[in-house]
């Protein structure tokens, strides 16, 4: 019998595990429940335990939210998992290691080691990508010339696998007897919380539902958990404060203070989008608008992934998440110009929706948006049908997001000789709604009336997201009225304001 913390999860449900303090030890077994327990170095016991589990059915995500603890202390996640599920693995510099094939496994690492043991026959697609660290493998693939990377296809393919460490180190074995390359399986850890000093921290869920869990138990389950981004501005420069923590931050919802129970410094890496405009209207301008869109990715820290889509008809994945810069450049220069009516507001949700794909909420999210604004649905724009998307959902969806919008209105007015021209009202309503989506996205609002200065504003705004915070917290107030909550922080340093999203409706 398995010793650890049970939960049932539908035969196509997700798992996703971040883990920014320590390690990941996944196993995939036959039984159709998920089993989750953690250890702490050294055995330290807390009055609270630092593990967040929010189960939404398909969706089982499991957080270490490791605030109230020294940054060195490590804890351990280890879970087990059904062969029938997706899982997402993220650390920071903690190692992963994977025994078994789920149906797909994405496992990220900044600069943790990857090690994935693999069953007999090897039926799948495996991509790995070591950027500074390397990649070996104890059965026939090839990796490139480098050894950075590996792409293969094995067998009769019918699991994916996908690993990626930016300075880590990547191995792939078959199957044996050790839990991962060379080293044997660990003992299972245990999680000592501040009311179970006598009893196992992974006792199992009593099948009948009757063994209830404490709030010092292994876990804290999430009915729901509302994450801020923030930008930390001092008043008098107009500049961005980092090197923050916690004890900084005082959070209200609708005036009533609330407890802070997951913080990420500005330090932290996020995941950008880059969101492209290549309709009609920025045709003649597409060798500058690709300079500058390299310059964002050269100026973006090293830690950060970033993915870029392209629209004007239809939205176009250019290049997947990615830390491989060299890989980005080769995509930005393949961008060409783009048939289409300007479909902004479905391109807007298809960036959208690409966030919560594959992964992609393991980090903080970023979608950086540079556009004239001009949809085809604006009243004046010429000779186009536009979005299918009304704009009043889209900046819906925006307030909903869960990472920070950030717009780059490209100045591409001209004069309006006939009536048949973009008129000048319309070029106005496409500015006035691309700076109402920052505000909305909690992100920044940059003109550009220049295309010469596109490329100035994207490294502005790779400044900016270097002072965002992040924090998490669970409403006092349980009712899913759908009624908007009002949030405000308060910054216990002299002269700083913060800023971001001002609520959220509580669907």
């Amino acid at each position: 019998m398995d010793d650890g913390i049970r939960f049932d999860l539908p035969v196509d449900g997700k798992v996703r595990v971040e883990n920014s303090f320590g390690n990941v030890y996944a196993e995939v077994w036959a039984n159709p429940f998920v089993s989750v327990s953690a250890a702490i170095a050294g055995g330290m016991r807390l009055r609270r335990s630092p593990i967040l589990i929010d189960n939404r059915g398909k969706l089982l995500a499991i957080t270490v939210v490791n605030s109230k603890l020294d940054p060195v202390t490590a804890i351990d996640i280890t879970i087990k998992l059904p062969r029938s599920c997706t899982l997402e693995v993220s650390t920071t510099t903690g190692r992963i290691s994977l025994r078994g094939l789920a149906t797909t496994a994405v496992l990220r690492s900044g600069s943790g080691d990857i090690s994935a043991s693999l069953p007999k026959p090897i039926d799948a697609i495996i991509e790995a990508r070591a950027t500074r660290g390397a990649i070996r493998t104890t059965f026939a693939a090839e990796t490139s010339a480098d050894g950075h990377l590996l792409q293969a296809r094995l067998g009769t393919p019918d699991k994916t696998l996908d690993l990626q460490t930016d300075s880590g180190q990547i191995l792939l074995e078959e199957a044996s007897d050790t839990y991962a390359v060379g080293s044997t399986k660990p003992a299972r850890p245990e999680l000592s919380g501040a009311n179970n000093a006598s009893r196992s921290a992974g006792i199992p869920a009593d099948p009948t539902g009757t063994d209830e869990l404490s709030e010092g138990d292994v876990i804290r389950v999430d009915s729901q958990l509302v994450t801020l981004n923030v930008s930390v501005i001092d008043r008098g420069t107009n500049r961005g404060l980092v090197g923050l923590d916690q004890s900084a931050f005082s959070l209200f919802e609708d005036g009533q203070e609330q407890q802070i129970v997951q913080f990420d410094s500005s330090a932290a890496p996020f995941d950008l989008v880059l969101l492209i405009d290549l309709s009609g209207s920025t045709r003649e301008m597409v060798k500058l608008i690709r300079e500058a869109a390299v310059r964002f990715t050269r100026a973006a820290r090293a830690s950060d992934r970033i993915a870029i889509v392209t629209f004007a008809g239809e939205a176009t994945v250019v290049s997947g998440l990615t830390s491989d810069r060299e890989l980005l450049r080769q995509r930005i220069d393949a961008i060409d110009t783009a048939r289409g009516d300007t479909k902004l507001y479905d391109a807007i949700e298809f960036a959208l929706n690409e966030t919560v794909k594959d992964g992609k909420k393991s980090r903080r999210t970023a979608i950086v948006l540079m556009s004239d604004g001009l949809d085809g649905t604006i009243p004046g724009v010429s000779g186009q049908t536009g979005s299918q998307r009304p704009y009043e959902e889209v900046l819906r969806q925006i307030q909903e997001f869960d990472g920070v919008f950030y717009t780059l209105w490209l100045n591409t007015r001209y004069v309006a000789l006939n009536p048949e021209d973009t008129q000048p009202e319309a070029f106005d309503e496409g500015h006035d709604r691309m700076k109402a989506m920052a505000e909305t996205g909690g992100g920044v609002f940059y003109e550009v009336k220049h295309l010469e200065d596109l490329a100035g504003a994207y490294e502005q705004v790779v400044v900016d997201l270097g002072t965002v915070y992040s924090l998490a917290y669970r409403p006092a107030n349980k009712a899913r009225d759908g009624k908007w909550r009002s949030i405000r922080i308060d910054i216990h340093r002299s002269n700083a304001v913060a800023r971001g999203k001002r609520g959220y409706y509580a669907n």
